[in-house]
């Protein structure tokens, strides 16, 4: 792992979603435990030779999309996003941890339905990152981003 479920946590997810002016608990959970998933804090670039890039694993064309048809409508948020980042382009999501985890952010941020409401119910967590970060069509699924989340965080 590049650094510890915790160590994202305290030095990158809450400070990125605090200054975005996006954090709630449930979020902050949803960010780490999407990461877990994703990457096991390990992979930069999709494995098996895949576009996703970062530890959210993000792929160009969602980046891309971000901007062009949410942030360009929303420029204060823009701007807080390109507080973490001299170079907003896709990929500079698999060195730049804090810009990725806002771009994540920014993905979700985007989704009409509201994020769960209970702090502890994980498989809630599990289907939102299923339904709207991986989409029915992903290969994810539900029960791993829980397994992940329980075996590394608790």
């Amino acid at each position: 792992m590049i650094m510890s479920p915790s160590e994202l946590r305290l030095t990158i997810v809450r400070p990125v979603l605090q200054q975005l002016d996006v954090w709630s608990q449930i979020a902050e959970n949803l960010m780490v435990g999407t990461a877990l998933q994703e990457s096991l804090l390990t992979h930069t670039q999709q494995v098996g030779g895949g576009p996703a890039l970062g530890l959210w694993q993000m792929e160009p064309a969602t980046h891309d999309d971000c901007w062009q048809n949410f942030l360009k409508f929303r420029p204060e948020l823009g701007k807080k996003v390109l507080h973490f980042t001299q170079h907003p382009v896709a990929a500079e999501m698999r060195v730049n941890h804090v810009y990725a985890c806002a771009m994540a952010r920014i993905r979700y941020y985007r989704v009409s339905a509201p994020l769960p409401t209970d702090v502890n119910d994980l498989m809630a967590l599990a289907k939102y990152w299923k339904q709207h970060f991986n989409t029915p069509l992903g290969a994810g699924k539900p029960e791993e981003f829980y397994t992940k989340y329980v075996k590394y965080i608790g």
